[in-house]
């Protein structure tokens, strides 16, 4: 299973709208270029690993994405694998697991996040309900050793079939069998609460614990005393914009914070 140095640090590779979004202005090779670019920054600065993510998909659809979504992240996927000397994850938003866990297997890809991986929530995309049972069968069926890093009260949702964050995340973790857990603020670029990474950490003490949202320079240091990694994205980025590319300087000044507690 995924073994990743400590802290963990997982930066997010952005795409732009892919082939096929209502918001897609380009091709394809102009995405693989923007994407392999930011893995090479944050490969460089020193992350352990990366994901790469639709985010440019808005809106996204609940659950089975179009095959054009699929094979156009399978192909910008493999060019990030190929590039950056990193383990690289795939998440493909919304919550389509079964998507993520085909492309990791076809490309070596090393994990996948799952928004809703047990479970009911309810979000901007309407119901969207956890598939664990199926999301395991397939890693089986494949024979691939893909980790699943699962989100516990996923941003941008309201919980509906345990609003207990701690029990939740025993669901997760002991019914669902993720590999890792992940909390995150309310939304994107929001701060987590505290509080909830400690119930997470109190119940769930054998599973690493990720920080999803908004994690800073300033603030890394300090998450990293409730959790075992972050993922961070937009704060890595000029003017926390998602659709700007990772900024060298942010990055390396982020895993220096992370590692040493000051800015580099």
């Amino acid at each position: 299973m995924i073994d990743l140095p400590r802290p963990i640090l997982i930066g997010m590779v952005h795409l732009p709208a892919l082939p096929g979004s209502p918001q897609n202005r380009l091709p394809l090779d102009v995405i693989i270029q923007r994407a392999v670019a930011d893995a090479r920054v944050l490969a460089g600065a020193g992350f352990g690993a990366v994901i790469v993510e639709n985010f440019g998909d808005a809106p996204f659809a609940a659950d089975r994405v179009d095959p054009i979504t699929i094979s156009s992240m399978a192909v910008v996927a493999r060019e990030v694998l190929q590039s950056a000397d990193v383990p690289v994850g795939l998440n493909v938003l919304r919550n389509d697991a079964a998507a993520a866990m085909a492309i990791a297997a076809a490309i070596g890809a090393a994990f996948i996040r799952v928004n809703v991986h047990v479970g009911v929530a309810a979000t901007d995309q309407g119901i969207i309900e956890g598939r664990a049972a199926d999301t395991l069968r397939l890693r089986q069926r494949l024979g691939h050793d893909i980790g699943i890093l699962a989100d516990v009260h996923v941003k941008h949702a309201t919980p509906l079939s345990q609003p207990d964050i701690g029990l939740a995340a025993e669901e997760a973790a002991y019914r669902g069998q993720a590999d890792m857990l992940i909390v995150s603020g309310p939304t994107t670029g929001r701060g987590v609460d505290r509080n909830d990474l400690s119930r997470v950490r109190a119940v769930v003490p054998d599973r690493p614990l990720l920080v999803g949202s908004g994690a800073t320079t300033e603030t890394v240091a300090e998450l990293l005393q409730h959790a075992d990694g972050v993922i961070v994205g937009s704060s890595l980025k000029p003017g926390r914009r998602s659709d700007e590319p990772v900024d060298v300087n942010r990055a390396a000044a982020f895993v220096q914070a992370a590692r040493f507690g000051q800015t580099a």
